[in-house]
């Protein structure tokens, strides 16, 4: 036999440990990213073992993004969002999907991992017509993310106007905030800053599907990550919604948000749940 390939993935920087599996890094990894150690790909089959379904979770969590972003772009008319745990470039980012719709969409992106902030500028291209920014900022720390946001504002011009409304995208990060009510006044917070017609996109795991297996599974991943993910009912998804209208179909699996069957009917149910809302006033 030859000598084993080399590695061709990413070599640390600064502030990263490629020695600890990381939840980006494992989600860039199944979603077929190139940006993961290692580490992460084996603490990621470890994981698709135990739980196959994981894979599917996170392709149609990836196409729910896509759905919400060109339904807010396109069929509301939002023209910023805030990401908030953007995790890392794969394919279809929220500014590629948002200015495919509209060049001009204005898109700022909040993550806290030094990996991400590396490849900031992979995620930092944007159309001339618009323009993408970065906030290193902590999701339990909203009070840092909007005033960067603002400064980034008033700093570039024309990055967030937070008087017009917002989309703000908060998908499989609320569930890394072990206290749900922490959690909901983290969301509160963030809606709070927004005017009317703003909108809110959640998504998080749950075990409605699959039980105990994802339980189990979860169980795992939080002996192995940097990051302890909590799964959630879908009555606490719709609970971050107390300030905001769900609009249809409600709090549904992400396969199942505004989806268009196939040649073999609706898609499958996967354990991860997941709404949109407006704020009226």
């Amino acid at each position: 036999m030859g000598d084993p390939a080399p590695d061709t993935g990413p070599r640390p920087g600064p502030g990263i440990d490629d020695t600890v599996p990381q939840s980006a890094r494992i989600w860039n990894y199944w979603l077929g990213g190139k940006d993961n150690y290692p580490v992460d790909r084996a603490a990621g089959d470890q994981f698709v073992a135990a739980y196959p379904q994981i894979v599917d979770i996170a392709r149609h969590s990836r196409a729910f993004l896509s759905r919400a972003v060109r339904y807010l772009a396109g069929t509301v008319g939002i023209r910023q969002f805030l990401d908030i745990g953007t995790g890392l470039p794969t394919v279809d980012n929220t500014h590629e999907v948002a200015q495919r719709v509209a060049p001009e969409a204005r898109i700022v992106y909040v993550d806290s991992d030094p990996l991400v902030l590396s490849h900031a500028r992979a995620l930092l291209t944007s159309r001339p017509e618009g323009a993408t920014s970065y906030v290193d900022a902590d999701l339990r720390d909203p009070a840092r993310i909007l005033a960067e946001a603002g400064r980034i504002l008033a700093e570039a011009g024309r990055t967030l106007d937070l008087g017009r409304p917002v989309g703000l995208m908060l998908l499989n990060i609320l569930g890394h905030v072990a206290d749900y009510d922490e959690a909901r006044a983290v969301v509160r917070h963030l809606v709070g800053a927004l005017p009317a017609g703003s909108h809110l996109v959640v998504a998080d795991g749950t075990d409605v599907i699959t039980g105990e297996a994802f339980r189990t599974a979860i169980e795992m991943w939080n002996q192995a990550s940097d990051a302890p993910y909590h799964l959630r009912t879908p009555e606490q998804i719709a609970g971050f919604f107390a300030d905001v209208e769900i609009l249809e179909p409600g709090v549904v699996p992400v396969s199942r948000w505004r989806s268009e069957p196939g040649p073999f009917g609706e898609p499958d149910e996967v354990d991860e749940y997941c709404a949109v809302g407006v704020k009226r006033s």
